[in-house]
């Protein structure tokens, strides 16, 4: 029997905020008491909350190609990955990997798959810090997203699939002033081939994108896999996801959406930058407003790990806004419920013991231990 104690903590729970210990056990916590003891490791008043669960990163493949031509060990890059999610508390992780490609972006068949083999060598070999699961994001209006997800038709580490499109006129780019900062600018496209390529995008998405979000969500219905939209931005979008079965709803582009999304019983996912920056990279609405008018569920650190234990404090911090237990829960229990993950995500009797310990004297939050079932990883 494997038992720890950890004293003298400020115990965020899902409703309050009690001082006290939590006593854990092989790999679950077995016992919550409240009050100062003697015994164990002394916490010295920081918070002990539950460990993150991160639905949507694309943070491991900037490590698996962290320049344009440039593709490093998937072992190494994973291993990077890790000890930076694990750095800021999150103890599951969804990696995502991006399915579909054309010519001139995404990754060739079975690159993705490799790192999936990748990443269950990792654990199979004690290499992590986390727990990783795998995130799907399909490019449905890609000729060969189909190709791709038949690669992982029998992995049991793919728990959710989202269906996206980003062709212009569609979802995140419904106006062409961010499309042409993301395609044209960032790829250095001149005007007529900026032209060609959107001529091209639109084209595709007429031809494939209904077909594919239907085969990739009958998929993962009959496989027991959550499905997610990607950047639903009116009510007709959020009706067509009901029909896919949807439970998450990530970054909805307009409160219409997002209010939608939510009254529909999907969970409404938002980017942790978009706290912290105040506002959309992309120049959709922000996450705070949704915040504000009660509807958004769930967090994630997109592209900046850290920003998911960053941006709960800062929500907590607001004025008339949220408590600490109700922004935590953005991170913990409302994420592992959106994917069925009923073992984590609380500081409870029988749940995992996934915890971090968080000192915060003012300002950004400081992560100093995190327990993944029980056993200190970082």
């Amino acid at each position: 029997m494997r038992e720890t104690t950890l004293t003298n903590a400020r115990i965020v729970l899902e409703d309050e905020v009690v001082t006290g210990s939590v006593v854990m056990r092989d790999g679950l916590v077995c016992a919550i008491d409240t009050g100062r003891t003697n015994t164990g490791e002394d916490m010295d008043g920081d918070y002990l909350i539950p460990g993150l669960v991160e639905l949507h990163t694309d943070h491991l493949e900037q490590h698996y190609s962290p320049r344009p031509g440039v593709l490093w060990d998937s072992i190494a890059a994973l291993q990077a990955h890790d000890a930076q999610v694990a750095a800021s508390g999150i103890t599951t992780v969804f990696d995502c990997l991006r399915l579909g490609s054309d010519e001139n972006a995404g990754f060739k068949r079975g690159e993705m798959r490799a790192i999936a083999d990748a990443i269950e060598t990792a654990q199979g070999e004690d290499r992590l810090r986390a727990d990783h699961l795998i995130h799907l994001r399909c490019e449905v209006s890609s000729a060969d997203v189909l190709d791709h997800f038949e690669d992982f038709t029998a992995d049991p580490q793919v728990k959710l699939a989202s269906l996206m499109d980003h062709a212009p006129g569609q979802r995140q780019f419904q106006t062409l002033e961010a499309y042409i900062l993301y395609y044209k600018k960032k790829r250095g496209l001149s005007e007529a081939e900026f032209e060609r390529f959107v001529a091209r995008r639109i084209e595709e998405s007429g031809r494939y994108a209904a077909g594919h979000r239907r085969a990739i969500a009958d998929a993962c219905a009959e496989r027991g896999i959550a499905v997610a939209s990607h950047d639903d931005a009116t009510a007709e979008h959020v009706e067509e996801s009901k029909t896919f079965g949807v439970r998450l709803a990530e970054f909805p582009t307009s409160m219409e959406a997002a209010q939608a999304s939510h009254e529909a019983g999907m969970a409404v996912l938002m980017g942790a930058p978009n706290i912290v920056r105040g506002k959309s990279h992309s120049g959709n609405i922000s996450a705070k407003t949704l915040a504000d008018a009660r509807v958004l569920d769930v967090l994630s650190s997109d592209y900046v790990p850290f920003s998911l234990i960053h941006a709960p404090f800062m929500l907590a911090d607001e004025d008339g806004g949220m408590s600490l237990p109700q922004s935590i829960r953005l991170v913990t229990a409302n994420p592992a419920e959106a994917v069925g993950l009923g073992d984590r995500g609380r500081i409870a009797p029988g749940q995992r013991a996934d915890l971090v310990r968080v000192r915060r004297p003012a300002g950004i939050p400081v992560v100093r231990s995190v327990w993944r079932e029980g056993s200190r990883v970082v």
